[in-house]
């Protein structure tokens, strides 16, 4: 069995491992991925759950995930936004949530080189990015998102798109660009338009906030731009200085927003994961250190926690947490091959896979 994800005085692979069966004993039989048992399914989640299954050894689980994400991808590329139980109930399209695929079958891919599954894979992966650049706007900020289903856009007019666009969604489609353009490289297969796309997406996080809608109270629009890799060294660090006091509750993790007394597990791991890209482990260990008091016997991990007066809220432990928490340890502890798939989602770095791609 392929090791499994540790860190010394913090979390055992036991207790990682752990964690890892908690989330694949919340998957439906149709492979899907809810937020929690009988709760909503969204494309985004469902990918980020499917990782950590990847990276606790469960691969057959894992695959099921992706076998879901292909089934049920639709004819334009596009996945409903929410489905519960098998029911859409939420039909519209979300542009990162579109994009995430790339990211999550490139580190199943980079785990078990498993040619045969990115194979498999490319053709959902390929209708997925099409889509989402097809969503790019001039000035290189992608829109968040359309009805469902949405017009021709052979008019050049965008017709059924939402023209807004979103920092925190436009850094993760970033990540999602850079995994696309490598699974391609891998295959063999020409994607000048997503490497295109990817260099107006990254100029326009760094250069032009103005294209983008402000949503500042929250916690994911200030560490996202690192995490999803627009901006590293030192802008990066900048970045995470400026607003560290706002967000960050000694000894609990950091506050999904910033005016609320509400730290989330989720938003702590992936902080941990922008500062791991940034090479600032001693902080990164002591957040992922600070949030486990979210940590439940079983090894899954609840949402959140309202310190005012101590009570956990919502009253749910969310797979999508205990994912965040699995990946942040891989990532940390160097552990499995996909432990870089954050670290190294800087596209002017080799990508992804020690070897130099062309640039961008």
């Amino acid at each position: 069995m392929a090791a499994i994800p540790e860190l010394d005085d913090l979390i055992t692979a036991d207790e990682t491992l752990a964690t890892g069966r908690a989330i694949a004993a919340m998957q439906e039989p149709s492979g899907a991925m809810p937020w929690f048992p009988g709760g909503q399914t969204d494309p985004w989640d469902h990918i980020e759950s499917a990782m950590a299954l990847s990276a606790t050894g469960l691969i057959a689980e894992a695959e099921a995930a992706y076998e879901w994400s292909r089934r049920e991808q639709r004819d334009d590329g596009s996945w409903p936004i929410r489905m519960v139980v098998g029911d859409v109930t939420d039909p519209n399209t979300d542009s990162n949530f579109c994009a995430y695929i790339a990211v999550g079958v490139w580190h199943h891919y980079l785990i078990t080189s498993d040619v045969r599954f990115l194979e498999r894979m490319w053709p959902t992966v390929c209708a997925a990015i099409d889509l989402v650049v097809a969503m790019q706007a001039p000035g290189g900020q992608i829109y968040w998102g359309a009805t469902y289903p949405m017009p021709d856009q052979s008019s050049g007019s965008f017709p059924g798109i939402y023209h807004s666009a979103l920092v925190t969604g436009n850094s993760s489609i970033h990540q999602a660009l850079g995994c696309a353009v490598a699974i391609a490289a891998e295959l063999d297969q020409p994607c000048e338009q997503w490497r295109h796309s990817l260099a107006l997406l990254g100029d326009a996080l760094r250069n032009r906030p103005q294209l983008f809608e402000p949503k500042s109270e929250y916690s994911m629009d200030w560490y996202y731009p690192v995490l999803g890799g627009a901006i590293r060294g030192r802008a990066g660090q900048e970045l995470i200085a400026q607003r560290w006091d706002d967000f960050v509750v000694t000894d609990l993790g950091i506050r999904c927003v910033d005016h609320r007394p509400w730290v989330t597990g989720a938003e702590t791991c992936e902080l941990v994961l922008a500062l791991d890209a940034l090479g600032d482990t001693a902080d990164a260990l002591e957040l992922l250190g600070d949030m486990q008091h979210l940590r439940d016997p079983d090894g899954s991990y609840w949402t959140g926690l309202v310190f005012a007066d101590g009570k956990r809220w919502p009253v749910e432990k969310s797979c999508w947490t205990s994912a965040a928490v699995v990946l942040a340890v891989d990532a940390l502890s160097r552990t499995t091959p996909g432990n870089g798939i954050f670290r190294d989602a800087d596209p002017q770095a080799e990508l992804f896979t020690g070897r130099e791609i062309r640039a961008i």
